[in-house]
């Protein structure tokens, strides 16, 4: 049989055989043509027209090679473990390293760490184990159990595994943001959108507690050291883990100021900043005169933030009090609206921008403006 007519033999049988794929001459090469799973450094997402070359020369030897070729391929598209990197050899600046996106993570983490400030090595390590590794962790997990994805897919995968509009989907879309940029991968699809429309939600008034609540609660705990790390949190607003990173000196002053300040540390997340007591009554309520913070390890580098913080966490469980720490400072935000303390200054004490401070609390706000203006209206 010819070479001409053995190839229009062997193309259909292919469509016989129900194959979409052909092999085809270009110059004195033999290809493959046919919808095939996108290559790895391609920016596109779903399987498409495509040609492969297969390496034989167009002569009748060559072109049975190709057909055997072609019944594999076709065979590993069926059992879905087709790679290109088994069939051809193909450019990109990233894999052209013989690397792949999983094997460029390990130099993401060291240039991830060595372009952020050294002077807060605590936030850098709460931010790495917070917003990067649980989602590298998740694009290393997708890989192992589908290995013929290519780099875009993956990350595809990885974000629609997250909750869509919530803050986990959001930190998602940021980290692969950042590694498609780090590997010089341009994505097929557009990360603001499926980032989604999370934002910082104002809370509900039956989410947190009231002062009267928060006083009785603080019965509930009967280790006094953990008492301590109640009422400092309900005074002034403090982070869980911020806690155990403050200077509590101006407390114990002998005339009792009643303007004493608890100062957050730069080792925090948010760093150094200054806390007034709202009510500055409860200062001797709770007993915050004399430091008795619980022997947790504060060693940064056998231990983080986010670590710190679930231990107070799970000792509000363990104590069955009825919110969780974080209303706290939820409800400190609120009573500072109350007393008509500044936005600005207020959001300063919390460690987090103006924007966050209204978006959060934008309900207290509102209605605090609203009565200023009713307020002002009545008064002329």
């Amino acid at each position: 049989m010819e070479f001409a007519e053995y190839l229009i033999q062997a193309n259909h049988n292919f469509k016989l055989a129900g194959v979409g794929l052909q092999i085809e001459v270009r110059g004195e090469k033999l290809y493959l043509r046919g919808i095939l799973p996108p290559k790895p450094d391609s920016a596109r997402l779903r399987p498409h027209q495509q040609r492969l070359n297969l390496h034989e020369t167009a002569n009748l030897a060559g072109l049975k090679r190709a057909v055997t070729q072609t019944k594999l391929i076709c065979a590993q598209l069926i059992q879905g473990t087709f790679q290109w990197q088994h069939h051809t050899e193909f450019f990109s600046p990233f894999h052209s390293h013989g690397s792949s996106l999983i094997d460029a993570i390990p130099r993401f983490e060291q240039h991830f760490w060595t372009t952020r400030s050294s002077k807060n090595p605590a936030s850098v390590q709460t931010t790495w184990q917070t917003a990067y590794a649980p989602y590298l962790a998740k694009l290393r997990a997708i890989a192992q159990h589908n290995s013929v994805l290519s780099d875009s897919e993956l990350i595809y995968q990885a974000i629609l595994s997250t909750t869509p509009d919530t803050r986990s989907r959001q930190i998602c879309c940021t980290t692969f943001k950042s590694l498609a940029k780090f590997v010089g991968l341009t994505l097929p699809f557009d990360l603001q959108k499926l980032s989604g429309k999370y934002s910082y939600k104002s809370l509900k008034p039956r989410e947190l507690p009231d002062d009267e609540t928060i006083l009785q609660s603080y019965h509930l705990i009967p280790n006094p050291q953990w008492q301590f790390v109640y009422g400092v949190m309900a005074t002034f607003g403090l982070r869980n883990h911020e806690v155990f990173f403050c200077d509590y000196s101006t407390l114990s002053q002998q005339l009792r100021n009643q303007q004493a300040t608890v100062r957050v540390q730069a080792s925090t997340k948010t760093g150094i900043h200054e806390v007034w007591a709202f009510p500055p009554e409860w200062i001797d309520r709770f007993d915050l005169r004399a430091e008795n913070l619980p022997p947790l390890n504060r060693d940064l580098t056998k231990t983080s933030l986010q670590k710190i913080g679930q231990q107070v966490t799970r000792q509000f469980q363990r104590y069955k009090i009825p919110f969780s720490p974080y209303n706290l400072r939820h409800a400190w935000a609120v009573r500072t609206i109350h007393y008509g303390l500044p936005d600005a200054i207020a959001a300063q004490m919390m460690g987090h921008s103006i924007a966050i401070h209204t978006q959060t609390y934008h309900r207290w706000i509102s209605r605090r403006d609203q009565q200023q203006a009713v307020d002002a209206a009545l008064s002329h």
